[in-house]
Parts: C-alpha cells; structure tokens; sequence
C-alpha cells in the first residue's frame, strides 16, 4: 500500500498543495516551521481520523478558512482508491472514497493504514496510561475498524453515566433502576474493548520484544526482554481473555465501587483506567529507562506496530515524523536498516545529514509555504 498523490485545501499552513509520490523512501526537508510535518499529518489523519499533534479539528483548518479538503490516492495492488476528506470544526466531518460519499465518517479509517513515529511517541513509555490507551485503541481500529464503533459506543455510555452520577455528586439519590441499566452497558462495551486490548497485546508482543532487541542492540548492547502487560481497573486475573467473564468482573466491580463513585461523581472502573505497564527486563521503564532507552522502547512498539499491520495484510505506510534528530547516528542507521523493505516510508527533516543513507531516496523541499521537489 502506498500513496500516489495527495492534495490539501486549507489543511494548516497550505492554502493549496499538490503532490505525486511514489513507493520507497520520500524525504521532506526544511526547518521548522516551515510546514514539512503538516504533509504527512494529513496523510496519517485520513487513516486514523486523529492527529498525532493535537486533540481537536480546529488547529487543522487554515487560519481564516472554514473547511479545510484532505484528498489522496491509495495504491494497493493494482486498485487504487481516492480517499477524500471534509474536516469543518464545530461540524460533522464528511467522507468520501471514489466520490462515493460515506454514512459515518469513521468508515474511512483503516482503508489507509498508517504507522506514525514522532517526538511526542516518547510520551508512551513517559507519560500518563491516556497515551498507552489512546495507542493500544488506534492500533486496534486499524486492525479491526469495526472496534472503532465499540470505542464510541464505550465512550458514549460513559459519558451519559458520569452525568447521571455528577448530578447525584454527594447525595445518593441518583435512580437505582437508571445507574444499573448503565452499568450494564458500560460492562458490555468495556468488556468487547478490554478483551480487544488484551489480544493486541498477545499478538504484538513476539514483534515487540524483536524490535526492541534489534533497535537497542544499535548502541547498547541491551538484550534484555521487554513485555508489555495489560493493568485493569477490575483486577483481572492475567489468564482470564473471555468477554463473558471480563463482562461480569466489570459489573461485580462497579456494583462494589458504588458508593464510592456516588461520592466523587464520576465513574471509576471500567477500560478508561487501565493502563499498560511496560517493562524491561525486571525493572518499569518508566521512571527506570534512560532517556535513550525510553527512545528505544517507544520506536520497538511503533514498528512492532508495523509489522504486526504487515503480517495482517499489506505493508501500512511509514512515517518517521522529525525523529532522527532525537536519535544518536547508531540509532539511525538502525532504524533505517529496519525500515528499508516498507513499501513507502514518508521522512520529515530539518537537516538532510539527519536522514541516514537508506533513507535518501526521493526528496523535497519545504520552505516559504512551497514544496519543491529536487
């Protein structure tokens, strides 16, 4: 899988662009600033309808302008597909693939399947369990873009029944037959969504623990195993992967974690605090890796990501997001050897000696708001 061509209507800092790429290594270079990263975030947002800088729509949209067009060609085999998409804040989004619109606009994700590495990727072994959650279920939609209606559906109900328990914040006289009938359906989508989470991990941890090896190996010689292991609000028993028996643990918790939700207005169990706990060797790595180490681990569970994609089906696209300015010259040419058989592998950076040899391949130039090839 591979983009060809990809076209912006007021998306960040482009009134308009349009670009023909090709299969290989694709480099942008230019300081920051300057516009090179808003490329290959539109690229990835048409795959996962979420950016990987900032939280909402508005920031996305050109200053002054409305609506900002995402548009590309999708090269799979011998098929390709034009992906389009309508990004209005304050308003739904609008799909369309092959000028066909879409009844819900997260039907498009998972049709581009995109594996992003960047800066802020560090804040998965750093920082809080919302970004190990927000990656283990952006990892999952694309596997199974099923799952993403699961997670809205989670999200919904948890909404509705934190409303219902901060009205009833401190007095307990919140409805009994309503809260129950909430707690069901948050015991039933949150087990589909944990049980979802645990098999992620199952299957990404044979590729987890190889490219950790093969990254860390660069310049440390470090040989030590690394796990990720899956940490519930509910307790759960580490052989337990049954959605019926997850179901009804997160229903024996909330019924026993009532008084205490009543109290604080807010719902305290369910997959929205878990966490993932990573590990390497005996020893946490957050708080214990070095930062060199925590760079490591963050890039070994994006390309265990990656070829956990392949092995499903074709390669996803790859983006290394300004990263090689982060990463000593061993780490470098590392991940370049790792990289190099994907099938496209999108570059940005603001110094071209920062992008190792393999990853030369074709180039362009962003600077003053113009993308020029060389």
């Amino acid at each position: 899988m591979h983009v060809s061509r990809l076209v912006l209507h007021d998306f960040r800092s482009y009134p308009q662009v349009e670009l023909a790429l090709e299969p290989g290594a694709t480099a942008f270079i230019g300081s920051n600033g300057q516009g090179k990263t808003n490329l290959v975030e539109a690229i990835d947002y048409l795959s996962r309808l979420d950016s990987h800088r900032v939280s909402s729509d508005a920031p996305l949209v050109r200053a002054g302008a409305d609506q900002a067009i995402v548009r590309a060609d999708v090269v799979k085999g011998d098929r390709t597909a034009l992906l389009e998409l309508e990004i209005t804040p304050g308003r739904a989004n609008r799909a369309r693939i092959n000028r066909g619109a879409l009844p819900r606009t997260r039907d498009l994700v998972g049709v581009l399947r995109t594996v992003i590495f960047s800066p802020e990727d560090l804040a998965l072994v750093k920082g809080d369990p919302s970004d190990r959650r927000k990656f283990l279920d952006s990892l999952l939609v694309l596997r199974t873009p099923r799952l993403a209606g699961v997670k809205a559906d989670y999200d919904r109900v948890l909404k509705q029944r934190n409303t219902l328990l901060k009205t009833a914040r401190g007095r307990r006289n919140v409805e009994i037959a309503t809260l129950d009938i909430w707690d069901e359906n948050l015991a039933r989508t949150g087990a589909e969504l944990v049980a979802a989470r645990l098999a992620l991990l199952d299957a990404l941890a044979p590729h987890l623990i190889d490219a950790y090896q093969r990254v860390a190996a660069a310049s440390a010689q470090d040989r030590r195993i690394v796990t990720a292991t899956y940490r519930t609000s509910i307790g759960l028993s580490p052989e337990i992967r049954d959605q019926d028996a997850i179901e009804k643990l997160i229903l024996e918790e909330l019924a026993r974690r009532r008084g205490d939700e009543l109290d604080r207005g807010i719902s305290l169990v369910g997959p929205h605090r878990d966490d993932v706990v990573l590990m390497i060797g005996e020893l946490p790595a957050k708080g214990y890796a070095s930062h060199g180490e925590s760079w490591s681990y963050a890039l070994a569970l994006k390309l265990a990501s990656f070829e956990l994609l392949r092995e499903d089906d074709d390669d996803p696209v790859l983006i290394l997001d300004d990263v090689f300015a982060e990463l000593d010259q061993g780490r470098r040419e590392q991940l370049a050897e790792l990289v190099a058989d994907a099938e496209q592998v999108l570059v940005t950076a603001a110094v071209a000696d920062d992008v190792p040899e393999g990853l030369k391949g074709h180039r362009f130039r962003v600077a003053g708001g113009e993308v020029t090839r060389e």
